[in-house]
């Protein structure tokens, strides 16, 4: 905690530099799906092997996560988040730079420890510099910055990845890092480290069967989401041509309906329990996805279907987070931190089961999608279950 008194009006830009840092993270984590066709072109891969970047990112980002928080536990907050900044900016020069498809493979796994480092400091240090009152809207905007990059980041990297190359996405992505890591040196105080946690503290929540039920439910549904997110541009082809511009909108509309779904899932899930608001997001995302191998077809399908397909899927990660707070209120920042690796874990495997739908068919993809959402649903009721036997 800082022990500087500091005026209140100070702390929204403060907050504003840490989400700048989550947007960031996020639009590299997701602008591979708008640059694909370019990687593989210039790699001289498949689609399936370039959709492997986005799987070696999620893999990284979920095993190093509480390794790296546990090494960096000691150390200052504002100096874990400019290592961790410099860390992620290093690696997507790196990508930028790469000559080769093994190359770019692992300058991912260092831009992923960089934002594995980063994301979940950031929303502890918000909390840390709001007034008392405004705590949980300070994480919720960094959180915000995650999810504005989908509807920001993805297509403005998509478009511009479409008039230089995939390369001046990445570094446009750096330019993003390096310019919150200028803020974050400019803006934070010195926050002191938390007591210190170990690993096993850290992995000691799964010991708990609802919050691995509830973990595998956040899993689950992110590989049915990731297969179709990490592999849109071979599903929508049909509907765009091959046309960047309109992949970039199709994006676009996606990010925006995903952020409205993450801004408004909140009151939905205090006005109607987060149950419900979990199942009726998954299944209004099970039948898109059913639908999509038709709804593809034509830009004027299309449309709703990514907007649908963007407001469900963000829909389902806040109840999901008070789910765990309430199974576990004096862990939040362990369960929460466990549910965004879990998030990266269904994102990375989404990557490997999808490259090997894609073998099929591009069709096949978002059939395959709709088995895992299904499986999500079946978690998440029994998550309900144990917990009302608890």
């Amino acid at each position: 905690m800082t022990t500087t008194a500091e005026p209140a009006t100070r702390v929204p830009l403060r907050v504003a530099v840490l989400a700048l840092g989550t947007f960031a993270v996020g639009t590299d984590a997701f602008v591979v799906a708008g640059v694909l066709p370019e990687i593989a072109a210039d790699l001289d891969v498949g689609i399936a092997q370039a959709g492997q970047l986005v799987t070696v990112f999620a893999i990284a980002y979920a095993v190093l996560s509480p390794v790296l928080a546990t090494l960096t536990g000691a150390w200052p907050r504002r100096a874990v988040l400019l290592t961790a900044l410099a860390v992620f900016v290093l690696g997507n020069i790196a990508t930028a730079l790469a000559p080769s498809y093994a190359t770019v493979l692992a300058t991912r796994v260092l831009a992923a420890a960089g934002a594995s480092m980063f994301t979940p400091i950031a929303g502890a240090a918000a909390a840390s510099l709001a007034p008392e009152g405004q705590r949980a809207r300070a994480i919720s905007l960094v959180v915000l910055g995650l999810t504005v990059s989908t509807a920001l980041g993805v297509p403005l990297g998509t478009l511009l990845g479409s008039v230089t190359s995939w390369r001046g996405t990445m570094w446009f992505v750096a330019a993003l890092g390096a310019a919150a890591a200028i803020g974050v040196a400019a803006l934070l105080p010195t926050i002191a480290a938390p007591p210190a946690a170990g690993l096993r503290e850290r992995l000691a929540p799964l010991r708990d069967g609802k919050i691995t039920v509830v973990l595998l439910t956040t899993v689950a549904f992110f590989i049915g989401i990731f297969t179709v997110n990490t592999y849109i541009s071979v599903i929508v082809e049909p509907a765009t041509g091959n046309n960047s511009a309109l992949l970039a909108m199709l994006l676009f509309l996606s990010g925006a309906a995903g952020t409205a779904g993450n801004l408004i899932s909140g009151g939905w899930t205090d006005r109607f329990g987060a149950r419900r608001v979990i199942a009726v997001a998954m299944v209004i995302a099970l039948i898109n996805c059913l639908l999509l191998p038709i709804t593809a077809e034509t830009l004027v399908s299309a449309v709703p279907a990514v907007l649908v397909f963007g407001l469900t899927a963000w829909s389902v990660t806040v109840p999901q987070q008070h789910r765990l707070i309430e199974a576990a209120p004096s862990a939040t920042s362990l369960v929460i931190s466990l549910n965004a690796s879990g998030g990266y874990l269904g994102s990375s495997l989404a990557g490997l089961i999808g490259a090997a739908a894609l073998e099929l068919s591009p069709t096949s993809l978002p059939l395959v999608a709709a088995v895992f959402i299904v499986i999500g649903l079946a978690a998440s009721e029994l998550a309900q279950r144990i917990g009302a036997r608890s």
